[in-house]
């Protein structure tokens, strides 16, 4: 889970819909192409919650349109057309998206909002796989953080899927462990920064980032 950074323009064809008379299940197909344009524009082809790698086009998809704020009766219906609402998730039943939707109601303003928020002022990334609320969060801010994790199901068995996908950079975390230890920043820092470019577009990209950042 990280920042991301949402069009202000809307895909023009959330337009055509109105809460009351139409409902998401009025959205054609093509529409909903139109709107996972935007979607992995904003993405790069990850969820949103998971950071997994997703398939959106339509054949072999992996994934659905996910509704951050849940548009049944007694939640917010009034979100099912609006561009704000909408992220893209894997189609994992015991985490992300599917899984906030099973829930008993829940406070949705607990939850980090990727696209307002930086879930990196909450979250840090272990490299064993889990993800923990940082120290030092204020008691509001670190409910937040365990609010976050438990309704996305951040954990469970995405931490050994996390830590499978991370092993591989623990050699490069090693070195530039003994870069920092070792030698002036001036002299590393330039590696660093070429190594977060190359990963910045990878699945689970926030926790390589933080498995291979110097303490």
């Amino acid at each position: 889970m990280h920042k991301l950074t949402r069009s202000i323009q809307p895909p023009t064809c959330l337009k055509k819909y109105q809460q009351g008379t139409d409902n998401w299940g009025s959205v054609t197909p093509d529409d909903k192409g139109e709107i996972w344009i935007k979607l992995d524009a904003m993405q790069q082809y990850r969820c949103a919650y998971c950071e997994a790698a997703i398939k959106t086009e339509r054949v072999n998809s992996n994934s659905h349109i996910e509704h951050f704020r849940q548009r049944r009766a007694h939640s917010y219906p009034q979100g099912t057309f609006l561009w704000s609402n909408m992220f893209g998730s894997c189609n994992r039943l015991d985490s992300c998206g599917k899984h906030k939707d099973g829930l008993p109601p829940y406070n949705h303003q607990d939850l980090i909002k990727m696209d307002y928020e930086d879930p990196e002022e909450f979250l840090e990334f272990l490299p064993d796989g889990n993800i923990v609320p940082i120290k030092g969060l204020s008691t509001t801010d670190k409910h937040r953080a365990d609010e976050t994790i438990r309704i996305f199901n951040l954990n469970g068995a995405l931490r050994q899927i996390r830590e499978t996908e991370i092993i591989g950079y623990r050699q490069t975390a090693e070195e530039f462990a003994i870069y920092a230890a070792e030698f002036d920043e001036a002299d590393w820092l330039p590696l660093l920064q070429d190594e977060l470019r190359k990963i910045k577009d990878l699945p689970f990209t926030t926790a390589i980032k933080h498995l291979i950042l110097p303490a």
